[in-house]
Order: structure tokens, then C-alpha cells, then sequence
């Protein structure tokens, strides 16, 4: 190799790593309080929750991807298989979670399922989404033993 090609390749080496560095500083968002306890006040309500982190995905209404913790079923709720009650539900989870910074009160008794989920009430800045899913009717409740949430009182 010659030394033009050389200096070329440093030069494209150089670039590549300046342009992933800035993309990383604007891609990063620093006001999520990632994987941190704490209290959330809903209306007159305060809660406590184990980890915090931005829905990056919605799979079905009673399951969503949170970037730091991984997939998060929602705990006693069972979202309907059947459309359009599937998609309203899921609708509903999307236009509240996704993008936007979810708080989570992990079951302690059973803090992941059988496929690796963490088993959680997800909450928003103003509202409890298993709560709503059920008093909106958009799921039913879905209860296993052990669980820290008795049936029904989420």
C-alpha cells in the first residue's frame, strides 16, 4: 500500500469515529432515569417503583420492550387475542408508553416469567396503564401465584 492509500484509510477511520461519537450524544437521552428507585405521585396517588427506562417498543397490549430492562409483561393483565379488541389494545399501550419514559413496580415474589420478562405495573408521569387497560376494558385479568399484587388490586 502507498501512503495515499494509507492516509485515506486513517481518514475514513477518523471520520467513522467522529460521526458515531456525536451520534451518540444526541441519540443518548439523559433525562431518563434509567434503572432507578424511587416515587411517582399519579394524581393523590404515590407509588414506588424498582426501574424506570423509555418504552422503545410495544409487542402487544400487555407486553412492551424498555430499553435497560428488556421486555416487561404487564402484570395480571391479558390483553385479547382476537381483532380489533387486540389492536385497540395495543393502540391504547402505544399512544401512552412508546417513546416516553415508563416506570415499573416489579413483582417482588415473581420478578420474571417463564420467558424472561420482567413482570411489572407500568406506570406513566400521570397514569397506571395495567389499571387502565382493565377499567377501560381493553384486558382482562390474568392472576398467577406468587405474586406481591393480590388479584384484582392493581
Amino acid at each position: 500500500m502507498n501512503r495515499k492509500t494509507v492516509s485515506i484509510i486513517l481518514l475514513i477511520v477518523f471520520l467513522t469515529t467522529i460521526i458515531l461519537t456525536v451520534a451518540n450524544v444526541f441519540l443518548e437521552d439523559s433525562s431518563t432515569p434509567e434503572n432507578q428507585t424511587g416515587t411517582l405521585t399519579i394524581g393523590n396517588l404515590s407509588v414506588d417503583y424498582e426501574k424506570a427506562g423509555k418504552c422503545i417498543e410495544v409487542i402487544d397490549a400487555n407486553t412492551i420492550q424498555v430499553y435497560g430492562v428488556g421486555r416487561v409483561q404487564l402484570v395480571q393483565i391479558d390483553a385479547p387475542d382476537s381483532e380489533p379488541q387486540s389492536s385497540q389494545a395495543k393502540k391504547f399501550v402505544e399512544d401512552r408508553c412508546l417513546g416516553k419514559t415508563v416506570y415499573l413496580d416489579i413483582d417482588d415474589k415473581q420478578p420474571n416469567d417463564k420467558y424472561n420478562r420482567t413482570i411489572a405495573v407500568v406506570y406513566t408521569e400521570s397514569e397506571d396503564i395495567n389499571k387502565e387497560l382493565l377499567e377501560n376494558k381493553l384486558a382482562n385479568i390474568s392472576y398467577f401465584e406468587p405474586s406481591e399484587f393480590k388479584k384484582g388490586e392493581i
